[in-house]
């Protein structure tokens, strides 16, 4: 049963030294990215899954240990999913698993960042393209695979927000990124539910899919929410909420 989520930002810009200069723009999304895993930690949780886009697979499993790296992006920076919890292959040292689509990555690092030693994690990539009834069941499922589960949805709204956006400026961003920030505040299931995937596809919205995944994990689980950060740098939709 699903017991508490945390939202939050996918790029790697979260890490600073990816950011390099302009590394304390989002200071403030770092520490509600904080907040927001002290959240899930004080659920009690069983197990944390980590859910995030991957754009190369529908849906790919990442177990505890994985190992994600910032070298696509200039930076010398590799992380452990789990790192405080995971396990190493018996004999070997070696981490399982494939390397980590980017998302799971900086989860990774907000999980190092934040000391995480609450829960066991494992990661789920889920692609940008699936649909939503795919994704509600995979919602469910998680939510099933322990007692007390824990999420960590990472994600972004639109990438249409001004002129300068990775998509550039799309007049429908504004209205699309309003209603993900009602439904993540209010822990709105349905809404999260109703979000148009070609819209979201067209915005750019790398969020969609694993916001969707939440929204059927979160079925009759009755939590409420809260919106930690709510803005738009770079012409992208950053939030970050916790449900509890």
């Amino acid at each position: 049963m699903l017991v508490a989520a945390a939202m939050c930002p996918s790029p790697p810009l979260l890490v600073p030294s990816v950011a390099a200069g302009a590394a304390p723009e989002l200071d403030a999304a770092r520490a509600a990215c904080a907040d927001a895993l002290g959240v899930l930690a004080a659920a009690g949780p069983e197990r944390l899954i980590v859910v995030g886009p991957a754009e190369r697979e529908r849906r790919g499993e990442h177990p505890s240990g994985a190992v994600g790296s910032f070298r696509g992006f200039g930076v010398d920076l590799d992380v452990v999913l789990g790192a405080g919890t995971a396990t190493k292959r018996a004999g070997t040292g070696e981490s399982p698993g494939r390397e980590l689509p980017a998302s799971l990555a900086v989860a990774a690092w907000l999980l190092e960042r934040a000391h995480w030693a609450a829960a066991p994690v494992s990661g789920l990539g889920v692609g940008e393209s699936l649909d939503t009834e795919p994704c509600l069941r995979t919602g469910r499922e998680l939510a099933a695979r322990a007692g007390r589960v824990a999420l960590l949805v990472m994600g972004d709204a639109s990438a249409c927000r001004s002129l300068k956006a990775p998509g550039y400026l799309d007049e429908r961003a504004a209205g699309f990124d309003e209603e993900v920030a009602r439904a993540l505040r209010t822990a709105d299931v349905a809404a999260l539910t109703a979000l148009d995937a070609e819209l979201a596809y067209a915005l750019k919205a790398a969020g969609r899919a694993p916001w969707q995944v939440l929204a059927g994990a979160a079925e009759g689980a009755g939590l409420g929410g809260e919106l930690l950060y709510e803005d738009a740098p770079y012409g992208v939709g950053y939030l970050v909420a916790a449900w509890s």
